[in-house]
């Protein structure tokens, strides 16, 4: 099932709720050393169109918490990624979780 996609403009910076496969509240992987050991879920993906600047706002954080963050889109991974400690695998960026069809 396509999951349907909404983005919001303020000015010149585009925010979509989905992105490259995940939508809000799907599981992700953070590739950083900390992160990595953390819990997260995706919440949007956003474009400063005026300097082609991009990142991806996640929430959660340790068991508990519902900080939120943001990363550099090649940091974030699909949940199934993470092996233990390691990261196994392509981030959303490289290798988008797209349904064929």
């Amino acid at each position: 099932m396509a999951r349907e996609s909404s983005a919001t403009r303020f000015g010149e910076i585009v925010r979509a709720n989905a992105w490259h496969g995940v939508g809000f509240g799907d599981r992700v992987v953070v590739n950083t050393p900390k992160e990595r050991r953390q819990q997260w879920t995706f919440v949007a993906h956003v474009v400063n169109e005026a300097t082609g600047d991009e990142w991806v706002e996640v929430r959660g954080g340790r068991e508990g918490e519902s900080k939120g963050r943001s990363f550099r889109p090649e940091l974030i991974y699909p949940s199934g990624a993470r092996k233990g400690s390691r990261v196994t695998g392509l981030s959303l960026a490289t290798a988008p979780q797209l349904a064929l069809g």
